[in-house]
Parts: structure tokens; sequence; C-alpha cells
């Protein structure tokens, strides 16, 4: 299944959504072990990091009267907020410690617009800000992207529809993703599946 043109795409590892964090991802640091077994036999790494400035504007704490996972309506359409996360340089927005990252090529940062929320690795929320990933993968001729990470309803499912959208062939790793919510992830994986993204195991990969 492997090839030179495969990347392993993980997505927010972050001690901010692991057990413990500011948003907390029901066991979202099982997704560790697959991953660290993935880094070591991919050919290509890359990682994305949630990286928001202070009162970014997806931050409940910037509405008043409002609480987390309360819904508003942002330039750019419904926006969720959520708490305080991720926060530039704070311990929360570092990569999870026992994440083996030293092989990635690439970190991209997303979020970091102080009026627009970001989820996919490809493209901002409001759907015309490119983060360059894309481009960068083109350019480099890397056409196949396996998908680990958190949260499978929200960065997975939006990072994997949109690279299905720019042209590339995408599988997500099962038991290397999490999610939020349980009918939300069931959700995500039937739009997943219509939009063309497949499964697999990381057993898969040896």
């Amino acid at each position: 299944m492997l090839s030179k043109t495969g990347v392993l795409l993980v997505v927010d590892v972050q001690n901010d959504f692991l057990p413990g964090g500011a948003l907390a991802v029901p066991e979202g640091d099982a997704v560790i072990g697959p991953v660290n077994r993935l880094a070591e036999i991919f050919p290509h790494v890359v990682l994305t990091q949630d990286w928001h400035p202070p009162g970014h504007a997806s931050f409940a704490s910037r509405h008043p009267g409002r609480q987390p996972f309360d819904t508003v309506t942002m330039p750019y359409g419904e926006q969720v907020l959520w708490p305080d996360h991720c926060v530039q340089g704070r311990p929360g927005a570092a990569l999870a410690a026992n994440l083996r990252a030293e092989r990635a090529e690439l970190v991209i940062r997303k979020g970091y617009h102080p009026d627009i929320d970001s989820y996919s690795a490809f493209l901002e929320a409001d759907r015309h800000t490119r983060t360059g990933l894309a481009g960068y993968l083109t350019e480099r001729g890397l056409t196949r992207l396996f998908v680990a990470g958190l949260a499978t309803d929200y960065c997975i499912r939006w990072t994997a529809l949109d690279a299905r959208a720019a042209g590339f062939d995408v599988t997500v790793v099962e038991d290397a993703v999490r999610g939020i919510d349980r009918d939300g992830t069931m959700r995500a994986w039937a739009e997943m599946e219509r939009a063309g993204v497949q499964r697999a195991s990381s057993a898969a990969f040896g």
C-alpha cells in the first residue's frame, strides 16, 4: 500500500486535544501509538498544528454571554465556539511530548488568522484562505494521503474532504483517529465515504 508518493498526514496531535487538555478529545491519546508506528515506515510525514492567537474569534471567551459549544454566525458562516485552546506558544499548543515528530518534513500551522477558524489542513473556514499544503504536495509529486490524528468529526473530516476536492487519493487510518462526538463522528465517516475517502487499519501497513 505504501509508495514513494505516500504521505502520512498527522492532524493536530497536541496537548490541548489530549485527556486533561482544554478541548480534550475522548481517548485522544490512543492515536499516538498507531501514529508513531506509521511515522517509522512512511516515506513522508507532514504534521498540522492548531495555532491560535490569544482572543481568537472562535473562542467563547471572545463573545460575552456565550458558552463553549454555542454557535454564532461569522462572516463566513456558522461557527462553533470553543474553549480557549492551542494558543500560540502555550503548553497546550505544543505537539504531544511522546509523538514521534522528528521525521516530519513539514509542519503546517493553521488557525492563526485572528478572525477565521481553521479545521482543514488545506483551507481555512472561510473556504478561501489556503494553507499552501496542496501546492507543497503537488510540487513534490506526493499524491496519496493517509490521514491520522484529531478529531474525526472536525479537522480529520474537513482535511479529508478538502484533500479529495483537490484531487488527492485519501485514506483515513481508522484506528489512528478519534472524534469528539459519537453522532458527529458517524456522520463524518459517512460524508467522507461518499466523497471517495477510503478507510484502513494501521495494521495494513505492516
